[in-house]
Formats: C-alpha cells, sequence, structure tokens
C-alpha cells in the first residue's frame, strides 16, 4: 500500500471497512451489518438508475430520437410509467406495465424455449459414434452417459405407469442422473461463492493489513 496515494488509503480502508461489515452477520444481526447492506443496495441502484438512464434515455432517445421515430413510444411509456409517482393518475402507470410485463414474458417465453428446450434436444439428438465414426473411446462414453440420462429421466417423470419392475429400476437410474446433476449445480455455485470469498480474504490480508506480499 506504500505506493498509494491518501485516497487510494482511503478507498482500501471504506472497502475493508464494508467488507467486514457484510461478514459480521455471520456472527449475528447487527447495525454495521444493516448500515454495510444499506451502503451496498444504495450504491447499487443509484449505478443502475444512472447508467440506464445514459444508455437508454439520453443515449438512444436523446441522441437519436430524430433517427427512430419509435423511440418516442418507448419514451411515453416510460412517461406513464412515472406517473405512478402521482397518487390521483396513478392508475396510468398500469397501462405501460402490463404491455413491459406482456412483452418481457414473449421475449423470454422464446428465448427460454430455444436455450432450455430446443437447445437441450438438439444436444440429445447426436450420433453416437460422432460423425463419420470419428469419435473417440471418450466422446462415446460420453454420448452413452447423455443418451443413457435422458431416457432413464424421461422415464422417472413418467407417471402414467406404476414404477416398479424394470421401469422402476429404469426410473431409478434417472433419480441418480438427476441427484448427479442437481449435486453439480450446487457444488458449482458453491465454488462461486467460495472464490468471491477468498477474493475477499485475499483483499483484507494482502491490501488491507499487508500480511501477504
Amino acid at each position: 500500500m506504500e505506493h498509494l496515494t491518501f485516497w487510494g488509503h482511503f478507498g482500501v480502508w471504506v472497502a475493508a471497512f464494508l467488507t467486514l461489515g457484510i461478514y459480521s452477520f455471520l456472527y449475528r444481526d447487527n447495525p454495521w451489518y444493516k448500515f454495510t447492506e444499506a451502503v451496498f443496495i444504495g450504491i447499487s441502484a443509484g449505478y443502475w438508475v444512472v447508467v440506464l438512464f445514459f444508455d437508454n434515455f439520453y443515449g438512444k432517445f436523446w441522441v437519436g430520437r430524430g433517427e427512430e421515430p419509435m423511440l418516442w413510444i418507448g419514451a411515453i411509456l416510460g412517461l406513464m410509467m412515472l406517473m405512478r409517482l402521482v397518487p390521483k393518475i396513478g392508475w396510468i402507470a398500469r397501462w405501460p406495465l402490463a404491455f413491459i410485463v406482456g412483452a418481457t414474458s414473449g421475449l423470454w417465453m422464446m428465448n427460454y424455449l430455444t436455450s432450455n428446450a430446443m437447445s437441450q434436444v438438439q444436444s440429445t439428438i447426436m450420433p453416437l459414434f460422432g460423425e463419420g465414426f470419428g469419435a473417440s473411446f471418450g466422446e462415446i462414453i460420453g454420448n452413452l452417459i447423455i443418451i443413457v440420462g435422458t431416457f432413464t429421466g424421461l422415464i422417472y417423470f413418467f407417471f402414467s405407469k406404476e414404477h416398479k419392475g424394470a421401469f422402476g429400476a429404469t426410473a431409478r437410474v434417472g433419480i441418480w442422473g438427476l441427484m448427479i446433476t442437481f449435486g453439480a449445480m450446487f457444488g458449482y455455485t458453491v465454488m462461486s461463492r467460495m472464490s468471491l470469498l477468498i477474493g475477499r480474504v485475499d483483499f483484507i490480508f494482502r491490501d488491507w493489513l499487508g500480511l501477504i506480499q
């Protein structure tokens, strides 16, 4: 920290204060944690207000309002949403809100249909031995695992037939496949949180306390 200016040192101390405040929740809920949480939420909200203002209102509407007349529709809808702040005419905000909810639902429905449905179906419809029988032994094993996991997983969700006998055994294989998948997803989430923790601990001991060179 020797090369930092006064404001650099000040920023490091503020960051350390806020970091320790957040982790103080591990002991119990306390005013220090509530203060740091409020600071984080307030700064995040203020940051996104500024970003959205300059990216959307100024960058898209104000700069290009003459080139794209359709932007006026978005500006009018945005202005109508602000009517929520006036109690007597707050009902006007329901119209643009309904339009935004409907349009966003339709957009994300298509995105999820493509990413969560069609792409997964495409990934399971593959040549077992690769194109031109050029797959390696490891690729063939991976394709077999995908085929077995997909088939047995679908069998598990087939509730029109009682899960007994060979059908029940196949469904149990599907359960194991689902458990392994969920476990891997959970492990990935835990590791991503651990990387954040390691980054904060490294900041505390390296940048703030200077115990690690």
